[in-house]
């Protein structure tokens, strides 16, 4: 009875870690995955493995960064400055090899969706990626389909 009229308050989430560049390249990773509204287990394990692969990450601890880097998205700012944060610690080969993991996630579910692909167009247009580095990344991701 006493719990209905004084219902517990939820407790207060942790703050979340300012973004760095391993920050930002997860919570753009998830952002991608999300573009179509649906986020299933094979875009969550091709994320868990980019960020295992690029940042020399156990499973477990790509999971957990992964975790973090959902949560920063949802209360994310926009693409804009998480691209910004990349561009300014990332070398340009690196962030166009980010381009192709993006395009790894969008196509994990085995399927084409016009969300992700203007998302991935903002993503990498906003990191600074060249039109024809961009036109590379979708038609390499796009033969392996």
């Amino acid at each position: 009875m006493f719990a209905r009229l004084f219902p517990r308050r939820k407790p207060a989430r942790p703050p979340l870690p300012q973004p760095n560049a391993q920050l930002a390249l997860g919570a753009l990773l998830v952002r991608v995955a999300l573009a179509d509204r649906s986020y299933n287990v094979s875009e969550v394990g091709q994320i868990d493995r980019i960020l295992a692969r690029t940042f020399s990450l156990k499973p477990l601890e790509a999971a957990k960064l992964r975790a973090t880097c959902e949560a920063l998205e949802r209360d994310a700012p926009g693409t804009p400055e998480y691209a910004r944060i990349v561009r300014e610690e990332v070398d340009y080969a690196d962030r166009r090899a980010l381009g192709a993991a993006m395009w790894s996630v969008a196509l994990a579910d085995g399927a084409r969706q016009d969300d992700e692909e203007i998302q991935l167009l903002a993503i990498e247009t906003a990191l600074g990626l060249t039109d024809e580095d961009i036109a590379a990344n979708r038609e390499a991701a796009l033969k392996g389909l």
